[in-house]
């Protein structure tokens, strides 16, 4: 459009093109929008005007032209909109200056907890260290029956394809306002709601946020910004109205505030952390909307904090305001019902933001680089440092490992019990000589943490200090991050772990620790009932403490572990992993199963899974949505069992990096079931490489609809040449086409070649592959099955087939051709192989469009004492009562046939007698069907009494 309006030259055009043709998709879009934008008016109106017309294919520009639409806006100027400075009176323009340095001098710096150092905390430029994070303006479930960070990982790595493939619609933390991701609209004001597991970066991105409006790169329409924390409000245990509230935090605000309140549309409130807020506020609750005490409308009024915090969300306080929300998934139901328009979740770190987030810790880029590619070659430990928290504990645990002489590679953790053991051991290292009985501090600090993990509490008081007789000191503040808190008349000082996982851990630790371990079993097993989730890491910690690898650094420090403790756990595992076993079947006890080989993979017990798992025979996860992480830990499992006979993936959605964890193991398998997982050829060559295996016990490999082509079929026939152990390989509906079958039958030429049944049911094959296919069958010697249904071979395809059927050396003795448009015109071809074979016991000719004459070709081969048919499927063909005679007469000869099926075709009464005299005369016979042809009521009685005659024989009519 723009060309054909003389907007864009030929050589501009070519400069865009050329970006496109290169993969730089971003590139050109940015050249485009420049070479735009810099010609004007009217050229900016031709772009809209495309636009327009695209809308109903992207989303997104049909969302952004009914924002337009609604505005009411030039097009032209819409990238302007929500930029414009709002007017503030001059009067407040000092105060609004001052707000602005407060906030930028409170939020320009960051506090890291560092451990490794003499530091207690290290003070960083929030600039340079923060690291951008991927938020999507949707959020996912919002109820979940596992541990959240277990939760969360398993699903990233759908949705990190899914922003690959460019499918997730991002938002900046300058869009939260936008009415083109709003999903409710409101006029009275804007709410947001971001959501992220535990050290995800939700307050570290509230920070951002208030740093960036008041240095002025956001929301200048916005004229204050006023953020708290659940976490403060806490403190505040009276009665209280918006301003008091607002004074409490911000006091320079003085008798000003009265001024704010006559443009709400110029304030943005921030709640940070609704998941830790004391008071319960539920917007489904239909209460709030009959007692009016429960609703606030003045910001002059008094009431309860949660009332204030429910009543500017509903818009009812100050209407025109916007909100922002941040809370945990868990908490999210809290705000169903509530008045948000935009909905998003931090999704973590995607793709090389987990790179860049290592090269900003370490200041030495080579330990950042060796640290990042340990990671990166653990898929545990890669998937979950999608949370920042989480690489955070990854950094400072590994860094020494690349920074110190003395330590040992093969040291470094592989097992996340492993990594957080060094993670409690540096901080021992650095602080043990400040207490003088260090296990006795871990012991009690890990009752606490229990105590927490079992209540979901991740704030401690002081109280709770003295409950479980602990004093703050150097130590506490090096493992728990101390804030500052308000109370009504002094400050006072809370605690929280750094990271939930933590908490957890020395929860873990704790029970180690104990002078009696008293009913440890017990324990574990409430634990594990628990069907929300909140003990899983709790309990894989427990098992990979059990773990010397794990243990041994620790008690470096602590002292030896209880034995008896250990010994405990070991048991309770074996126990569980029993259980599970024997409850495979159910969905549910997949995931319990698979959670089980979690606890294994932790305690690194070769012994235990030897003796628990060794003689398994058979694992099925067939419609469980796998992980990486997933596949790793069962790449182990396997690992140490003598033999799988069948594993069983069918539908588990196995990517790349799932093959790649599982091929050391895959050879052990006899049975493999990768069903309907899109493996692709990519992964078929992982695959191939296994097969390859010269220690391969694969029997039976099913790669059902697996989107293969003949680009994976050299690979795989390189495999079937080589491979001793493969007799049964299923690559039905797939797209191997004729060039990948040529590639297949090579293969099966080599005497070497072990196959006896291949099935190539549905991919798209010709006549063009059948001369190959013929070539194949005429030397093979273990090939006795092959499925060649639902392909287009034609009669030229069937008599190329029918050659190789004819010689002796063939030994096939199942052929499926249903489904191949044939004809009577391959009918006397066919009827001369079926003459000679001695070996087919089993032929379907059904779903094709063989007539009378073809069938009465086929009944002169059946007479045939050589023909040792067995199974003789010809059902949904064009067959009549002209046929029958020829066809019964031959077949009654066959005291071999046991399976006959005639449904689908055009057999009326006149047919019966025939039929009658077939199932009374062929003793062999023990099923016919005979369904959807034309008898009569009356003709189907006659059939059907013949059960009564041939007990033991099945008539379908």
């Amino acid at each position: 459009m723009l060309i054909s309006e003389d907007h864009l030259s030929g050589q501009e055009y070519q400069k865009v093109s050329e970006l496109v043709e290169k993969g730089n998709r971003a590139g050109s879009s940015k050249l485009l929008l420049n070479l735009v934008m810099e010609k004007g008016s009217q050229a900016q109106r031709v772009m809209w005007e495309s636009f327009v017309k695209m809308h109903h294919s992207l989303r997104k520009l049909g969302t952004i032209l009914r924002e337009i639409e609604e505005l009411g806006s030039d097009p032209i100027n819409y990238m302007k909109v929500g930029q414009e400075l709002s007017e503030i009176p001059s009067h407040l323009k000092d105060l609004q200056q001052k707000h602005k340095e407060t906030l930028r001098v409170q939020t320009e710096t960051l506090r890291v907890n560092t451990i490794l150092i003499k530091e207690k905390v290290k003070i960083f430029q929030l600039v340079d260290r923060y690291a951008e994070l991927t938020v999507i303006s949707n959020v996912r479930d919002r109820t979940l029956v596992e541990h959240e960070l277990l939760a969360r990982g398993r699903k990233h790595e759908e949705w990190r394809v899914k922003h690959l493939r460019k499918e997730l619609e991002k938002i900046r933390t300058d869009q939260l306002f936008q009415s083109s991701f709003s999903q409710k609209k409101s006029k009275s004001g804007n709410s947001a709601a971001v959501s992220g597991v535990p050290g995800i970066g939700k307050t570290t991105m509230v920070q951002k946020i208030v740093y960036d409006w008041a240095t002025g790169k956001i929301y200048p329409h916005f004229q204050f910004v006023f953020s708290f924390k659940f976490r403060d409000l806490n403190t505040i245990n009276c009665r209280i109205n918006l301003r008091n509230l607002i004074l409490f935090f911000y006091p320079y605000f003085g008798n000003i505030l009265g001024e704010l309140w006559k443009n709400p549309e110029g304030l943005l409130f921030i709640f940070d952390g609704l998941d830790e807020f004391k008071d319960r506020i539920d917007f489904a609750d239909n209460r709030r909307n009959t007692e009016p005490q429960s609703m606030c409308t003045d910001p002059e009024c008094w009431c309860e904090v949660s009332v204030i915090v429910y009543s500017l969300i509903q818009h009812k306080l100050l209407p025109g305001c916007s909100l922002l929300v941040t809370s945990r998934p868990t908490a999210l139901h809290l705000l169903e019902k509530a008045e948000i328009s935009v909905w998003a979740e931090i999704l973590g770190f995607v793709g090389d933001e987990r790179k860049k987030y290592f090269n900003k810790f370490f200041e030495d880029q080579m330990v950042a680089a060796a640290v990042f590619k340990h990671v990166e070659e653990n898929e545990i430990l890669y998937t979950m440092c999608y949370n920042p928290s989480y690489s955070w504990i990854l950094a400072l645990s590994l860094g020494p490992f690349f920074t110190q002489r003395d330590r040992k590679q093969q040291q470094v953790p592989k097992t996340i019990t492993q990594l957080y053991s060094y993670y409690i051991y540096n901080i021992l290292k650095n602080h043990s000589q400040e207490i003088e009985n260090p296990r006795d501090m871990l012991l009690k600090l890990g009752e606490m943490a229990y105590t927490g993990v079992s209540q979901k509490k991740i704030v401690f008081g002081n109280e709770d200090l003295i409950e479980y007789n602990l004093q703050p000191s150097q130590f506490l503040s090096g493992l728990l991050m101390e804030l500052l808190e308000r109370d009504d008349s002094v400050q006072s000082v809370v605690y929280t772990f750094p990271h939930l996982t933590i908490q957890e851990f020395v929860a873990a630790l704790s029970q180690f620790l104990t002078p009696d371990p008293g009913e440890i079993g017990k324990l574990l097993s409430e634990a594990h009932s628990q069907e929300d989730g909140r003990f899983e890491i709790f309990l894989r910690f427990v098992a990979g403490l059990s773990s010397p690898q794990s243990a041994r650094p620790l008690e470096e420090f602590l002292g030896k572990f209880l034995h008896q403790t250990t010994c405990r756990v070991i048991d309770w595992v074996k126990e569980k992993v029993e259980e599970q076993i024997r409850n495979m079947w159910s969905e549910t006890g997949k995931r319990n199963l698979l959670n089980i080989f979690h606890h294994l993979f932790e305690s690194q017990n070769k012994a235990l899974a030897e003796n628990t798992v060794g003689s398994m025979e058979t694992l099925s996860f067939s419609e469980l949505r796998l992980t990486p992480i997933d596949y790793a830990v069962l790449s182990h499992v396997i690992g140490l069992c003598d033999t799988i006979k069948h594993l069983d993936l069918q539908q588990c959605y196995i990517q790349c990096e799932g093959i790649q964890r599982l091929r050391p193991v895959l050879h052990k398998c006899q049975e493999l079931s990768l069903r309907g997982n899109k493996v692709g050829d990519s992964r078929m060559k992982l695959l191939s490489a296994a097969l390859r295996n010269p220690e391969c016990k694969i029997q039976k490999l099913d790669l059902w609809d697996n989107a293969l082509t003949d680009s994976c079929a050299e690979d795989l026939a390189s495999a079937l040449s080589t491979n001793r152990s493969l007799i049964d390989l299923n690559l039905c509906r797939n797209k191997l086409g004729d060039s990948g079958v040529k590639r297949l039958s090579v293969a099966l030429r080599n005497p070497d070649c072990k196959i006896q049944k291949l099935n190539l049911f549905g991919n798209d094959l010709t006549d063009s592959c059948a001369e190959d296919l013929a070539s194949a069958l005429s030397t093979n010697r273990s090939l006795i099955d092959l499925n060649l249904g639902y392909n287009k071979l034609g009669d030229s395809g069937v008599k190329q087939l029918s050659v190789a059927l004819r010689n002796p050396d063939c030994k096939i003795q199942t052929l499926h051709l249903n489904y191949n448009v044939l004809t009577d015109s391959c009918a006397e071809d066919l009827a001369s192989a079926l003459s000679t074979n001695r070996s087919l016991i089993d032929l379907d000719l059904g779903y094709n469009k063989l007539q009378d004459s073809g069938v009465k070709l086929l009944s002169v081969a059946l007479r045939n004492p050589d023909c040792k048919i067995q199974k003789l499927e010809l059902f949904k063909n064009t067959l009549t009562d002209s046929c029958a005679e020829d066809l019964v007469s031959a077949l009654c000869t066959k005291q071999s046939l046991r399976i006959l099926y005639l449904g689908l075709n055009s057999f009326t009464d006149q047919s019966v007698p025939a039929l009658r005299h077939l199932i009374l005369t062929c003793r062999s016979l023990e099923w016919i069907w005979l369904g959807w042809n034309r008898f009569s009521s009356n003709g189907k009685r006659h059939l059907e009494s013949l059960r009564e005659s041939r007990p033991g024989l099945t008539v379908s009519v």
